[in-house]
C-alpha cells in the first residue's frame, strides 16, 4: 500500500510539472498562447488606415495561433485618437505618428514604436501625365488629391512639399490616406502622395514615383494598449506579436520599415 500511495504522488507530481511547462512554453509565443481554448471572445484593434494589409495578415496569425479573434477598426489616426478619447471600445491602439498617440496618453499604455514608413507620389498606372518629381504637381491642369492636415499622411505630405518649395492646391483633402489612393486608383485624381506601403498594396491600377531622400520624411508609427479596454491579456499579447521578429517580418514583406534607430 504505501508504495502504490507514493506512486500515485509521483504520477500527481508529474502532471502538474507537466501544465507549468505548458503555461510556460505558452508565454513564449508573442500571440499570448498556442491553443484557442479558453480564450477570450476577442479584442478590437484601432489602427491607422496604411497597416490596413500588414494588420489583417497578422490579425489571422494571432487569431490562428490563440482563437482570439481581432476585429479592426481602419482609419486616420486623428479620427481614432478622438473615438477613443470619446470612451470608443478599443483595446489596442496603433498610430502612423507619435502626436495623435501623444493625444491619448493618459488612455494607453507606454507606447512603443515598431515601424516607420516613408512616403511616395501615387499615379495611374502609366504614368499618364508624366509625373516624375514633385514639381510636377504644381501643374495647374492637374488634378492632386491629399489627405487632410489634420491626417498624419497630410502632415507628412505638406512637409515634403514644403521641404521641396512645391506649391501645390488640392483639389480634394482626404480624411485618410486610402481615400487618397482610392481616388488615383479610380481616375477622380491625376497623383496624390501616400505612403510607399500603400503604393506596394494598391493593385495594378496605380503605380509609385519615388520621392528623393532630401525632400522625404520618416513616418513613425507606435502601439499601445488601451487601459479601458476589457481584454488587456490578449490586447498585449497582440501588441507582442507586432514587436516579435514575427511581426516585424510580415510588417517588412508589407513595405515597413524597421523603428527608427535614433
Amino acid at each position: 500500500m504505501p508504495r502504490s500511495r507514493t506512486r500515485i504522488r509521483l504520477a500527481a507530481a508529474l502532471v502538474v510539472a507537466a501544465l507549468v511547462l505548458a503555461a510556460c512554453a505558452g508565454d513564449d509565443d508573442p500571440t499570448g498562447g498556442t491553443s484557442g481554448a479558453g480564450s477570450p471572445a476577442g479584442i478590437t484593434v484601432f489602427a491607422a488606415a496604411s497597416l490596413t494589409a500588414a494588420f489583417n495578415e497578422l490579425g489571422q496569425r494571432f487569431t490562428a495561433a490563440n482563437g482570439t479573434k481581432v476585429t479592426f477598426n481602419y482609419a486616420g489616426s486623428q479620427a481614432l485618437g478622438n473615438q477613443i478619447r470619446q470612451a470608443a471600445p478599443a483595446d489596442v491602439f496603433a498610430s502612423a505618428d507619435v502626436p495623435n498617440m501623444e493625444k491619448v496618453e493618459d488612455l494607453v499604455g507606454r507606447p512603443q514604436v515598431f515601424a516607420s514608413n516613408l512616403l511616395q507620389i501615387v499615379v495611374e498606372k502609366g504614368n499618364p501625365k508624366g509625373i516624375e518629381r514633385l514639381a510636377d504637381l504644381a501643374g495647374g491642369d492637374l488634378k492632386v488629391v491629399l489627405a487632410a492636415e489634420e491626417v498624419p499622411a497630410g502632415k507628412y505630405a505638406r512637409q515634403v512639399l514644403d521641404r521641396a518649395g512645391v506649391s501645390v492646391q488640392p483639389v480634394s483633402l482626404e480624411d485618410n490616406v486610402k481615400a487618397v489612393l482610392t481616388k488615383v486608383s479610380l481616375g477622380e485624381a491625376d497623383a496624390g502622395i501616400v505612403y510607399v506601403t500603400d503604393v506596394s498594396a494598391g493593385g495594378d491600377r496605380i503605380e509609385g514615383v519615388d520621392i528623393p531622400t532630401e525632400a522625404n520624411v520618416v513616418a513613425t508609427y507606435p502601439i499601445a494598449t488601451v487601459k479601458a479596454g476589457g481584454n488587456q491579456r490578449q490586447a498585449q499579447a497582440f501588441v507582442n506579436l507586432v514587436l516579435s521578429d514575427r511581426g516585424q517580418r510580415v510588417l517588412g514583406q508589407h513595405g515597413f520599415l524597421p523603428p527608427p534607430t535614433s
